[in-house]
């Protein structure tokens, strides 16, 4: 298969949708991202990267950091996280307070920002003092040591992160943080704020891919616990749309309000997506429809 030309052709047939979506508006500096911009970028098993667009541009990539976080706290820690956050869809705003009280303090997946916090707040636990866990582990697996947080992204969430902080602060009330709610902000915003380009993205994935395996033949996680962090992109990783997702694309994947989305073809490849316009749900519309061509072409699906 040719799929560089067919990257080509999809970066020409999405173009009717760029422009269309808007960008995060609640995060100021993302407000002002030109929505006409896309990238795709694939890395597959056997080290190949195919790319077109603009996925060389860096963008935030928000929630797809949760991810990593969630990868490095199962590889750090085991399964011992289930005890403290759910596997379950949401079908309710990534933000929402509501669900989370009606369940007691136990948010209802890892990829919601309830969950997310939580399993940061682990991270935090297990690494110390040790520098961004997240950042390190993407530096690495992409080979882009210029990999950082964006500080005007970061300093834009921190001054408007008044939902994220009043979850934590439920959430410690149930006694389901164990570090101070600031340090878990400050670390969550950070690791949120991170900017990398979809061939970054794609080449820091693979381990998803690979069975656990790390660009360097090493273990980040077992097979079965890559399995089980594909499962739980598959069924909550793009907010409440994971339904409308794994009916079009048919992969697991893990979208930002960045306007990225991660997907695994597993045994076979990574695929990074961006358009900064978003529908509804907080998903890019141009990244989702090319992830649907994407496996409607190839026939690379889970399906």
């Amino acid at each position: 298969m040719d799929l560089q030309n067919l990257l080509e052709d999809i970066v020409g047939t999405v173009q009717p949708l760029l422009g269309q979506g808007a960008p995060a508006d609640y995060i100021p500096s993302l407000a002002a991202v030109d929505t006409q911009q896309f990238g795709i970028s694939v890395a597959t098993s056997d080290g190949d990267v195919f790319a077109s667009g603009d996925a060389d541009v860096p963008f935030s990539i928000q929630s797809i950091s949760k991810v990593y976080a969630l990868a490095l706290v199962l590889a750090g820690d085991g399964d011992r996280i289930w005890k403290r956050v759910f596997r379950e869809p949401s079908g309710n705003p990534f933000n929402s307070l509501v669900q989370l009280e009606h369940e007691d303090g136990i948010p209802r997946n890892p990829f919601i920002n309830a969950g997310a916090l939580v399993v940061t707040d682990r991270l935090l636990s297990i690494v110390g003092s040790s520098p961004s866990p997240v950042r390190e582990l993407l530096r690495q697996e992409s080979g882009n040591n210029s990999i950082d947080a964006d500080p005007v992204v970061a300093a834009s969430e921190a001054a408007n992160s008044h939902r994220n902080a009043s979850l934590a602060h439920f959430l410690a009330s149930y006694g389901n943080l164990e570090n101070p709610v600031d340090s878990v902000l400050e670390a969550y915003i950070d690791q949120c704020a991170l900017e990398m380009s979809c061939t970054d993205l794609a080449l820091a994935s693979r381990f998803l891919a690979n069975n656990g395996l790390r660009g360097n033949g090493t273990a980040l996680l077992s097979p079965s616990q890559t399995k089980r962090v594909n499962a739980v992109m598959l069924t909550c990783g793009t907010y409440d749309a994971a339904g409308e997702f794994a009916y079009r694309v048919g992969l697991p994947g893990k979208s930002g309000v960045g306007g990225g989305i991660v997907a695994v073809v597993p045994n076979k490849c990574t695929i990074c997506v961006w358009s900064p316009g978003l529908g509804r749900s907080g998903n890019s519309l141009a990244g989702v429809a090319a992830l649907d061509e994407f496996t409607t072409r190839t026939g690379w699906s889970i399906f």
